[in-house]
């Protein structure tokens, strides 16, 4: 049975991921960050023979050697990924992304592993120069985690490029779905009105996003692992279509039959500079190196979405009235 290791796997699309794998028939070890509480997050939900749970943290390079050892595979998840958090705590954006990213890869090489997969963001093209954004697009480091990503992704590919390692970046746009934190726009607005909101509040509604399915985003990360002849490559995972903030916030109003006002709060604007307006991704390349294609469209997607967080036990576990950076 092969072996895989998910790090990050404790997160949103982790934990999502980890069950994909499972569900394929993989023996899974799931990275959850150390704590002295035995907490694993959105794993604690996960029970499974062939799931081994470990705690401890990518900054340190000895213990990624550890994890590492005995693994087919390494899915590289990861990170610190909230835009708002990285102005006020750059610093560990470095330590965690770049140098988490350069512990995993040293790790990966010196164990030997068939394939790892190294997570990226559509936040490293910033606003689009041109659409659809293909793989080609000039990086732009709008934020210091889109920067931090940017340095991550470089690691990774220099050492395919100086030592052969068997790396693939995967880079999902905005990846919504299940467990995902409060702090993106999608959960913020859901659990708002699940909460009896009526004034709802957001921040820039103008910027359009290329909105993927968590489901479909794991099954992006599996096909990249699977498929043969692609190391060195950078590959979108995207649906190749875009919606302003605006109508996918009232498309959830309408799907939970809501009647809001949208009030902009300041705390939830990014600086302008640092604002990214417009994503709309190229999916040809996943689709023509793999057989993955999305199979949820953003109603369905909402749907699913919506259903989870509407759940009492689910949506208890949220604060609403608290925005979380």
């Amino acid at each position: 049975m092969e072996k895989i290791l998910v790090t990050g796997a404790d997160g949103f699309i982790g934990s999502h991921l980890v069950e994909l794998l499972l569900a394929e028939g993989y023996s899974v070890r799931a990275l959850s960050q150390y704590n002295s509480f035995n907490y694993w997050g959105w794993l604690d939900d996960i029970k499974h023979a062939n799931l081994e749970v470990v705690c401890g943290d990518v900054r340190d390079p000895n213990y990624c050697r550890h994890i590492t050892r005995g693994c087919d595979t390494v899915l590289h998840l990861a990170a610190l990924i909230a835009i708002p958090y990285s102005y006020t705590a750059p610093d560990s954006y470095v330590d965690t992304n770049i140098r988490g990213t350069l512990n995993m890869c040293q790790a990966a090489r010196d164990e030997g592993v068939k394939r790892i997969v190294v997570t990226s963001t559509s936040e490293v093209y910033g606003t689009a120069q041109y659409v659809p954004i293909d793989e080609k697009h000039p990086r732009q480091p709008q934020s210091p985690y889109s920067a931090t990503k940017i340095g991550a992704d470089a690691i990774a590919k220099s050492f395919y490029n100086a030592f052969g390692l068997p790396v693939v970046i995967a880079r999902p746009f905005n990846t919504y779905g299940p467990r995902q934190s409060a702090r993106a726009i999608i959960p913020t607005i859901i659990t708002q009105i699940a909460n009896g909101a009526t004034e709802i509040k957001v921040g820039d509604l103008t910027p359009t996003r290329d909105f993927n399915y968590v489901r479909d985003t794991c099954r992006g990360f599996l096909a990249l692992a699977r498929t043969e002849g692609i190391d060195g490559e950078e590959i979108n995972i995207c649906t190749g279509t875009e919606i302003s903030m605006a109508d996918t916030l009232q498309m959830i109003a309408d799907l939970m039959g809501a009647k809001v006002q949208w009030v902009q709060d300041e705390q939830r604007m990014r600086p302008r500079k640092s604002e990214v307006f417009r994503l709309l991704g190229d999916n040809s390349k996943i689709k023509r190196l793999t057989s993955w294609q999305p199979e949820y469209s953003l109603r369905d997607g909402l749907a699913e979405t919506i259903k989870w967080f509407s759940d009492r036990d689910n949506l208890a576990k949220y604060k609403s009235g608290i925005y979380n950076q």
